[in-house]
């Protein structure tokens, strides 16, 4: 039985690769070529950093979606506290209106 070895890339490496493939637009087959990496690892490589940026077709990335789910919560905070602050004004605009109604 034969064990594969497999070559390991660090993500700087990958980032490069990729990058080299969308600046140059040259084929992803030549770039692998180029840089003695298998050409299906590097269009894996390539959809990864596709999915991630959201590839422009109206999907939000990763750090989009983060970004978005923290400024939802944090309308829904302030929503509340907005609303908090009305309920105070009311208290107090009812209170002054019984007041002149007594005075009267």
């Amino acid at each position: 039985m034969t064990t594969r070895n497999y070559r390991k890339f660090d993500e700087d490496f990958k980032q490069g690769a990729v990058a080299l493939v969308a600046e140059t637009g040259k084929p992803i087959a030549q770039v692998a070529r180029e840089l003695g990496v298998n050409e299906g690892t590097l269009g894996n490589w390539c959809a990864r950093a596709r999915d991630a940026a959201g590839a422009g077709n109206g999907e939000l990335s990763e750090t989009e979606r983060a970004e978005l789910a923290r400024l939802r919560k944090e309308n829904t905070e302030l929503r509340m506290q907005r609303d908090v602050l009305i309920g105070h004004v009311e208290e107090r605009v009812r209170a002054r209106r019984s007041r002149r109604l007594v005075m009267s």
